[in-house]
């Protein structure tokens, strides 16, 4: 969404756009269902890499220094395609969405003489330091701390090959800066202002709490199963009505499964939006990850209460109990809430508060005039 978001507005504003994506078993796209409006606006194109995770290759890794995460990324049948896209045209950006895209700089430099960006979604070694530190299992442990180490190393060595960074948040552009005097600029997730016009919804939302998010993604698992094993089993006796809505895409056997009273798996929804404003209360119980959650922000932009910790509200510049609620102990979110759910009052004013924010700092079509202004200055 971060990505598209990026593409979307430039070509709105009149720039030519050419995307070449990865394409890959976890998020496969079958090319013949996109929209043509939309292939014809992006001139989108994917090349398959396998990004499987070898267990030889992986074990063989832990006895080298390079890092495991960015060699999945290497492939010959994206080099030639990236070859072809360079010979074909001339371009004045070329953007590489996160690091794990670095190891085409060389070829980029040798057919094109664009400038480089590199667009940081997240620091992508802290997801993995974080994990690291939550994990018990010691023969993991040490997979593990191999794994972050290697990439923080290649994170930190590879921005001078940039020509400019574009953090996605406030505290992950201190990280940059630190580490470079390459021009650093942050480009947060914007929604275009139509998605947010009220923050309100057609209908009064029913006083639930939700969750959404990619549950291929191991922090928002690791979180989800926090969620249930520490916080629910106290707030569903202490609420007996209280229902709990689970949605998004991949999700595993073990959740599609769950028989739990009031727990609603929805899987993926057609709309996340709409799954959004017919519900009251967020939780986003992150452990690890990094960046910026997209989905507080949708959820904020709807107008509703987010309960959240400080991972999950991570590069958001939000006020605890003023347009969002921070939680990082069971304790903690069962008491935010449970004050919530007993004072819808108080969700409509957080909502109307948070809505407000993202207003103001997360319009989209504000952020593709500063970035804009920066492709300039670069």
């Amino acid at each position: 969404m971060a990505m598209n978001q990026l593409i979307e507005g430039l070509s709105d504003y009149g720039y030519n756009i050419k995307v070449l994506a990865v394409n890959s078993k976890k998020y496969f796209i079958q090319p013949d269902q996109v929209p043509a409006g939309y292939k014809k606006k992006t001139n989108i194109e994917w090349v398959y890499v396998n990004l499987s995770v070898k267990p030889f290759q992986a074990f063989l890794n832990l006895f080298s220094s390079r890092s495991y995460h960015v060699e999945r990324f290497i492939s010959k049948r994206f080099e030639k395609k990236l070859i072809e896209v360079l010979s074909k045209g001339k371009y004045d950006i070329i953007q590489l969405e996160t690091i794990y895209m670095s190891p085409y700089i060389s070829i980029i430099r040798k057919y094109s003489d664009a400038k480089v960006i590199l667009r940081a979604h997240n620091i992508e070694h802290l997801i993995w330091e974080r994990i690291y530190n939550t994990s018990k299992w010691r023969p993991r442990k040490i997979f593990l701390k191999h794994l972050y180490i290697t990439l923080k190393n290649y994170e930190i060595n590879v921005i001078e090959q940039f020509d400019a960074v574009i953090p996605i948040s406030n505290r992950d552009a201190l990280f940059y800066k630190n580490h470079t005097q390459k021009p650093v600029k942050v480009i947060p997730f914007g929604l275009s202002p139509e998605k947010f016009k009220n923050g309100v919804c057609d209908k009064l939302p029913e006083n639930a709490i939700y969750t959404i998010g990619s549950m291929n993604w191991l922090p928002n698992i690791e979180g989800l199963k926090w969620f249930l094993e520490k916080c629910w089993p106290i707030l569903s006796k202490k609420h007996p009505d209280l229902q709990f809505y689970i949605a998004g895409r991949h999700m595993p056997q073990w959740l599609t499964g769950l028989k739990i009273k009031n727990i609603v798996i929805e899987g993926e929804v057609e709309d996340a939006s709409v799954f959004i404003c017919n519900k009251s209360i967020a939780i986003v119980p992150l452990l690890s990850g990094s960046g910026m959650r997209i989905k507080i922000i949708e959820s904020m932009g709807s107008g509703k209460a987010v309960v959240a910790t400080n991972i999950g509200a991570e590069g958001l510049d939000v006020v605890n109990k003023e347009n969002i609620f921070i939680a990082e102990t069971p304790n903690q979110f069962v008491e935010a809430i449970s004050f919530l759910y007993t004072h819808p009052e108080i969700v409509k004013s957080v909502g109307k508060k948070a809505n407000k924010y993202v207003k103001k700092f997360h319009n989209s079509e504000r952020i593709i005039e500063s970035l804009i202004r920066f492709y300039g200055e670069i």
